[in-house]
């Protein structure tokens, strides 16, 4: 039988390790994560993770580079489909909530810099980047389309992201689905109308601008 090739072993342990870290954090927490637990469920010696991972921290910064390039792939998606600037901000949002519904041990992860320190770990820095990158380009996108962006660039940038990702850990955290009944019966149809919303906010900021530019 033909002995894979090195980089391949690698790679398949790598990613077995982090599967597992992953699948431990869902069932049990995050406290119940070390390097002994990882490597009895990925199969493997208890010191296999350490050719690849330093320590605990090691591991939960490549967790969090992985959730990052998934939502960075979501919303590369989106920006592909969408056919406005408005339409980009609502398939955008529907993006984001959905990866962070569907991967919540990821999504804490990926925003807990008192696990995670970015400038430690430059590839996960450059994920992280990669995947809010969108976001400045989502809102160049619609100044260009008629956004007032008198109160500036960064601030509009801030204001749309915190909006969806406050949304995002309010699903995370169980919130919305305890205290509104109609995200808990239809999960999908509210973060379909979450980011409506959203969309209908940005282009009605942009009409309203447009009719006051043509009074003048």
């Amino acid at each position: 039988m033909t002995k894979p090739p090195a980089k391949a072993n690698k790679d398949n342990l790598r990613d077995r390790v982090l599967r597992a870290s992953v699948d431990l954090i869902d069932e049990q927490g995050l406290a119940a994560l070390s390097m002994r637990e990882v490597a009895r469920r990925a199969g493997v010696s208890h010191q296999a993770p350490y050719h690849y991972f330093a320590d605990r921290e090691a591991i939960l910064a490549g967790v969090a580079e992985r959730g990052f390039d998934l939502l960075n792939q979501g919303l590369s998606a989106a920006q592909q489909e969408a056919t406005q600037a408005a339409h980009r901000i609502e398939l955008s949002a529907i993006a984001y909530l959905t990866f962070a519904a569907e991967n919540p041990s990821y999504f804490r992860i990926m925003f807990r810099p008192e696990l995670v320190t970015l400038s430690k770990h430059r590839a996960l820095d450059c994920s992280a980047n990669k995947a809010f990158a969108h976001v400045p380009d989502m809102v160049a996108a619609c100044i260009e389309a008629g956004l007032p962006k008198d109160v500036g660039a960064e601030s509009l940038t801030a204001f749309l992201w915190s909006m969806v990702h406050g949304q995002a850990c309010l699903i995370v955290d169980g919130l919305m689905v305890k205290l509104f009944p109609s995200f808990a019966q239809d999960r999908d149809k509210a973060i379909a109308d979450f980011a409506r919303t959203a969309r209908r906010l940005v282009e009605s900021t942009i009409a309203q601008a447009r009719r006051r530019s043509r009074k003048k």
